[in-house]
């Protein structure tokens, strides 16, 4: 297969068959989110192996995407508890170097009868160079306690990088907008994190399991070049619609003419990662200027917003429900003790 039937493509097939028929790297960026071989119905995977094939299999799909990674290329694998330390092992053998080990943790975690409740998953985050890599600290720094509590001028005014435990972002349950109806489907805002701090506008992105296409469509949002690939020809369909419905990003409900769809979602994004409540932001100017600065490096655009056009913009999301402890729209929540207005 050329590699220009590869850009921005959704691809049926056994993404160990198709990535190892190149020979030159081309992925940037690699997001990984495997079957975690815990018993999940798909439609034509099974997901319940004996330890030792699921291993080697892993080994095989993950040696596949080191071959099109290129020297300065990042590696995101997420993964659950039964085999993250096989891929860990696996990573070792291939030289990666691991930077984080992030939990993603959420709410709605999996209920069980006899033991704790399961609201997490591994995401492990590599490169192939120590000393090459990419990571836009700008693009995902949030405001820092110093800043948002205590007004602290020692405080870094770039704000703080995220914690390397993630809480920002909920499963998405079946009834968010973002839904579509297909198993262990990843948050947009997470996939939207990963995507900005390791690659650049224009930049390619893989993702070997493309399931419901999440890593695909927030590629295409964020302006990267794109690739994922599914055994299913169910999931590549219901991708590729997914894909064509997010084209041109229309204007949602009622606003301001110039906050485009995109740029909602910008802002409630951060939003929801800063986990500063409404009341905090519109009383504080300082607080509502950084934000305000952080909105507007994000969106990268010519045209700024001013912190008095995003107070009433949070302020008409907020009325119109999109705004909220648990946005069930759009799967954004934000700690319910920070909305104690």
């Amino acid at each position: 297969m050329a590699m220009v039937k590869l850009l921005n493509q959704i691809i049926c097939g056994d993404c160990i068959e198709v990535l190892d028929g190149f020979r030159s790297p081309f992925a940037d960026l690699i997001f990984a989110d495997p079957p975690f071989n815990i018993g999940y119905k798909y439609d034509r995977y099974n997901d319940k192996q004996k330890r030792e094939s699921y291993v080697a299999w892993t080994e095989q799909w993950m040696r596949a995407c080191y071959g099109v990674l290129h020297q300065h290329g990042s590696f995101y694998i997420a993964i659950g508890d039964d085999h993250v330390a096989d891929v860990k092992s696996i990573a070792d053998e291939l030289k990666l170097e691991m930077r984080n080990w992030i939990i993603w943790h959420y709410t709605f975690g999996q209920q069980m009868k006899k033991k704790f409740a399961r609201s997490h998953t591994h995401i492990l985050y590599f490169v192939r160079d120590k000393k090459n890599f990419v990571f836009n600290d700008d693009a995902v720094r949030v405001i820092s306690d110093r800043q948002k509590k205590y007004q602290d001028r020692r405080a870094n005014p770039e704000g703080k990088m995220p914690d390397d435990v993630w809480d920002e972002y909920p499963r998405v349950c079946g009834t968010f907008r973002e839904r579509t109806g297909f198993p262990c489907q990843m948050p947009e805002s997470l996939l939207a994190r990963i995507i900005r701090v390791s690659s650049y506008e224009g930049d390619w992105v893989l993702d070997p399991f493309c399931g419901s296409g999440t890593t695909a469509v927030v590629s295409h949002k964020l302006n990267r070049r794109f690739t994922t690939i599914d055994t299913s020809e169910a999931y590549v369909q219901a991708a590729r619609a997914r894909m064509q419905e997010c084209q041109g990003l229309p204007v949602e409900g009622e606003g301001l003419p110039h906050w485009p769809d995109h740029a909602d979602l910008e802002l409630r994004w951060l939003y929801s990662e800063n986990k500063v409540p409404l009341s905090q932001l519109s009383a504080n100017r300082v607080l509502l200027s950084l934000f305000t600065e952080k909105l507007n490096k994000r969106l990268q655009k010519k045209r700024h917003y001013t912190p008095a056009e995003v107070d009433e913009r949070l302020a008409q999301l907020r009325a119109t429900g999109k705004l909220s402890p648990l946005d069930k729209t759009s799967g954004i929540q934000v700690g319910a003790t920070l909305f104690e207005e």
